[in-house]
């Protein structure tokens, strides 16, 4: 049951990217009919990253107190709500590019909530040894959105205009969160079609110390900020940052950069640009199981530590070369096995993020998941900017560096940082000269 429920998860998941991605694919068009320039484009991309990574630790805590049923159902109503307000801004209206910004800051508000919701979920359903492929799964729905995103929309687009490609979006998502509502359950002891015997292997080796939404607590649970403070979550959140900004030139720039630079046509680009993210998803779910047999021949930290950072610094290397290449067919492919490469330690992030966190982990992660928005952000800023001045070589370069000082701040995790250990450590401090 757990690996039918995490697989719901991989669906919404992939909407969750349909729905954030649309605007790039949709973009030329959007650009044309409210007057928008490619720097004007990527402000656009970049609000909606601003307002996912706000949110992060509040939909975290929301997660925590409330649990992923319900906090995920809520989330998926609003960013299909938010989704569908896109449509509604006249082209003509005075200020409709802050209308529109706001209208994206309100997307990814809602959709914060996505990716903690899912880190409780695995934290409470599965067992440590299985979080890399558990996170394989739910990341490999980045991919499978992300991919299926070109090739529909630009169908819908092409035949009945960009509106109806976001009505689309917004439907789908809010279909697929009512069957999560009605499926899903917070914890398997509450799920009438667990088995004893699924119960109890989960149960053998299970991350959370608390197993049930804490509604009724008075006393807020506080030791979260003094983890949020620790040397490796903060390593962590940096590379993840890294991570972000690398992975943001895909969604956020690979099919505009393919039509405008490339000199592909609309419906070319649509099925080139679907390559990275098919990368993804392949990179995602056998990188996640990767990661646990790392995890489990080397040890938690040396195994998922070591492929983070071998992952991202092929994943610079890569990205330099595929956009030197002459051959655009060839430069394609290369930037798309630098996407793969770079999404096959996605699971690694949210597997070390669940292990150090605990019964934490919807907040830990939201904290993490902060860095990869705001480097997602600065990509939508910076690309088209560097683009400009420089060219787009230049772009993906600067991409590839920081790929590298993400691979750095992986090597420089330090192992067996857990939440007891933190805990620990703080209480430690705490204690008088004499009594050390």
């Amino acid at each position: 049951m757990r690996y039918a429920l995490v697989s719901w998860l991989f669906v919404l998941s992939a909407i969750a990217y349909l729905d954030r991605t649309n605007i790039s694919i949709a973009g030329i068009q959007i650009s044309r009919e409210y007057g928008l320039d490619n720097t004007h484009l990527g402000w656009l991309i970049s609000m909606f990253l601003l307002g996912y990574a706000l949110f992060q630790i509040p939909a975290g805590l929301l997660v925590q107190r409330y649990g992923s049923r319900i906090s995920l159902l809520a989330g998926v109503l609003w960013w299909g709500l938010c989704t569908a307000l896109t449509t509604a801004v006249p082209s003509g209206i005075r200020g409709r590019l802050l209308i529109l910004l706001a209208v994206r800051f309100a997307l990814g508000a809602g959709e914060s909530v996505m990716y903690p919701a899912a880190a409780q979920f695995v934290g409470r359903w599965f067992r440590r040894s299985e979080f890399g492929r558990a996170n394989g799964i739910i990341f490999g729905g980045v991919g499978a959105g992300s991919g299926l995103t070109p090739p529909l929309i630009t169908f819908i687009v092409l035949h009945l205009g960009w509106r109806a490609s976001f009505w689309v979006s917004a439907l789908i998502g809010i279909v697929a969160g009512v069957v999560w509502y009605l499926v899903a359950r917070d914890t398997p002891e509450e799920h009438a079609y667990v088995s004893p015997a699924e119960l109890a292997l989960i149960a053998s080796d299970r991350n959370t110390v608390d197993d049930a939404p804490q509604i009724a607590s008075s006393q807020p649970d506080r030791s979260w900020i003094t983890l949020l403070l620790s040397r490796n979550v903060i390593l962590l959140t940096l590379s993840y940052f890294a991570f972000g900004y690398a992975a943001w030139i895909f969604f956020g720039w690979f099919y505009l950069y393919l039509a405008q630079v490339r000199g592909f046509d609309l419906k070319a680009s649509a099925a080139l640009s679907s390559l990275p993210f098919l990368a993804m998803t392949v990179g995602c779910l056998f990188g996640g199981r990767v990661s646990d047999r790392l995890s489990e021949r080397w040890g938690s930290h040396r195994g998922r530590r070591g492929l983070g950072a071998v992952c991202l610094t092929l994943t610079a290397v890569l990205l330099v070369a595929g956009a030197r290449l002459h051959s655009n067919t060839a430069a394609s492919l290369t930037l798309a096995l630098g996407a793969g490469i770079l999404y096959f330690c996605q699971s690694s992030y949210w597997a070390m993020a669940g292990e150090i966190a605990g019964k934490h982990t919807s907040v830990i992660s939201g904290a993490m998941n902060i860095g990869a928005q705001l480097g997602g952000a600065a990509t939508g800023t910076c690309t088209p900017l560097i683009a400009e001045h420089f060219g787009w070589e230049a772009s993906f370069a600067a991409a590839a560096i920081m790929a590298i000082a993400g691979a750095i701040a992986w090597f420089s995790i330090a192992p067996h940082a857990t939440i007891e250990a933190i805990s620990s450590s703080a209480e430690v401090k705490k204690l008088p000269l004499a009594n050390k």
